[in-house]
C-alpha cells in the first residue's frame, strides 16, 4: 500500500497545538517508521517536549527539576523604562529598580543582580581577588547541584584558594595563620544549605572573621531575607530556625552577602550581591557583569516579589502562600477531591536548602505506581512513588488544579 503524503497526513494533525513546520516532522517521522497512525502520537511527543506548565505534587516546595520557586507574572507588550531615566530623560540603570528593593529589604548599603548565585561569586571573585588569596573553611568547599564546586568556582575566577581548617573544624587562628603566609583578598563563607555537619564541630562566626581586616564575603544561596519574616502571619516557621538571613548576616559584619532568588526568596531564577556600595560598584563595573546581567522580564518579577515583601505580603508570593498552608485546609482540600486515601504526609523545601527540615502536610495515597499514567494528563502532574504507593502532596498544589488533578486520577482508573 502506497503511504499517506507527508501534507495531508500533517493536515490531519491540526488539531493539536503545534505549528505546521512542526506537524510535517511528525509526519515524516511517521512514514519513516513505516507507520502512519503513529504522526499523533509523534506530533504529541513535541509537543511535550517543550517548556510547559505542570503540577507539583511531590511535597518539594522549591522542586529544581520542576523551576523551583513558583512565580506568578506577566506584563504588557510594550516597552519599559528597563535602562531610562524618567527624571532626566537620559539613560539609566537597569541596577536601580528591583536591586534598590531588594537593599530596602536586607539593609543593604547597595545590590546587585545577575543571573544565579554562581554568577554572583564568580563577579565577586573576579572583580574584588583576582590573583589573589581567599581564605576558606576546608568545611565549606560544598559541591552544589550539577557537581559544581566551590574550588572550580574559585580557579574560573582567577581567585587562589587558600584552605583553612579542618572539614569540621575551624578557628579563627586558623584565618589568622593563613594571613600571616598570604596576601589575602578576600575571607569567603559557604553556607552548607545541602547538608549539615553534626558531633564534634567548630566554625568561625562573620562578627569574628569580620575583626580581621580582609572584606567577608558570605555566600548563602538559600535567599532567606530576614529571620523577623515580618511578611508571614505567625512569624518565622520552627522549619527556618537554623537558616541564616541575609539582613542579620550584614549585620554581624559581612561586607557582601550573595544568594539566590528562586528558593527561600520566592522569585525567578536570579543571583543577588548585597552589601557595601563601593565593593558593589568595583562589581558591577566588571567587564563580567556584561555577560551575567538579567533581562527586563527577570528584573521585573524580582521587582515584584521584592514589592510583595515590603508590603508584608507573604500570601502574594506563591512559595510563602504553600509553605504555610494550614494542614486543616489540606486536609478538607484532599476530601474533597475524593480519590483514594487521605493521607499525613511530611514535605520538604528543596532546592538544596535546609537539609532534613520537614514541613507537615496532607496528601493522597493511591495503590500502585501511577506517576507515569499522572504525567500523561493535559498538565501533567507530577507525583512521588513509594514502596508502590503513589503520593500526590496537596502542600505544592495549587487549590485552582485540585480539579485537574481529580481528573488525572479518574483518568488512570
Amino acid at each position: 500500500m502506497r503511504p499517506p503524503s507527508v501534507d495531508a497526513l500533517s493536515k490531519s494533525l491540526s488539531d493539536i497545538d503545534l505549528p505546521a513546520p512542526l506537524l510535517v516532522e511528525a509526519a515524516r517521522a511517521a512514514i519513516r517508521k513505516g507507520d502512519p497512525d503513529s504522526a499523533r502520537t509523534e506530533a504529541m511527543e513535541i509537543r511535550r517536549s517543550l517548556l510547559g506548565p505542570a503540577i507539583n505534587a511531590t511535597g518539594v516546595l522549591l522542586h529544581t527539576n520542576l523551576g523551583r520557586a513558583p512565580i506568578e507574572y506577566s506584563q504588557f507588550g510594550r516597552a519599559s523604562n528597563l535602562e531610562f531615566n524618567l527624571a532626566t530623560g537620559g539613560r539609566g540603570s537597569r541596577n536601580s529598580h528591583a536591586a534598590d528593593l531588594i537593599s530596602r529589604l536586607t539593609g543593604a548599603e547597595s545590590a546587585l543582580i545577575v543571573n544565579n548565585c554562581s554568577a554572583a561569586v564568580i563577579l565577586v571573585l573576579a572583580a574584588l581577588a583576582r590573583d589573589r588569596a581567599v581564605t576558606v573553611s576546608r568545611g565549606e568547599l560544598v559541591e552544589i547541584g550539577g557537581g559544581f564546586r566551590v574550588p572550580d568556582v574559585m580557579a574560573e575566577s582567577g581567585t587562589r584558594l587558600v584552605e583553612v581548617g579542618t572539614t569540621n573544624r575551624t578557628r579563627l587562628a586558623d584565618y589568622e595563620a593563613a594571613g600571616r603566609f598570604h596576601d589575602i583578598a578576600l575571607s569567603l563563607k559557604v553556607h552548607p544549605s545541602n547538608y549539615k555537619i553534626k558531633g564534634f564541630t567548630e566554625e568561625t562566626s562573620v562578627r569574628e572573621l569580620s575583626q580581621l581586616g580582609p572584606p567577608v564575603v558570605v555566600d548563602i544561596g538559600s535567599g532567606f531575607v530576614d529571620e523577623a519574616c515580618q511578611w508571614l502571619k505567625d512569624g518565622r516557621p520552627v522549619w527556618l530556625r537554623d537558616e541564616p538571613a541575609v539582613k542579620q548576616t550584614l549585620e554581624s559584619g559581612a561586607s557582601l552577602v550573595t544568594f539566590s532568588c528562586d528558593k527561600l526568596f520566592g522569585g525567578p531564577q536570579a543571583g543577588v550581591i548585597a552589601g557595601q556600595r563601593d565593593l558593589i560598584e568595583q562589581c558591577a563595573a566588571h567587564p563580567l557583569m556584561r555577560a551575567f546581567r538579567p533581562g527586563s522580564l527577570i528584573l521585573g518579577a524580582l521587582q515584584q516579589v521584592a514589592l510583595a515583601y515590603l508590603n508584608r505580603d507573604g500570601d502574594s508570593i506563591p512559595f510563602w502562600r504553600m509553605a504555610q498552608t494550614p494542614i486543616s485546609e489540606l486536609k478538607r482540600r484532599a476530601e474533597a477531591i475524593s480519590a483514594g486515601k487521605t493521607i499525613s504526609t511530611m514535605s520538604m523545601t528543596g532546592g538544596g536548602s535546609l537539609p532534613g527540615e520537614e514541613i507537615p502536610s496532607v496528601g493522597i495515597e493511591l495503590e500502585g505506581d501511577l506517576s507515569a499514567c499522572l504525567r500523561q494528563a493535559d498538565i501533567p502532574v507530577i507525583a512521588r512513588v513509594r514502596e508502590q504507593t503513589t503520593i500526590i502532596d496537596l502542600r505544592t498544589v495549587h487549590p485552582e488544579d485540585d480539579e485537574l488533578v481529580a481528573n488525572a486520577i479518574n483518568s488512570c482508573f
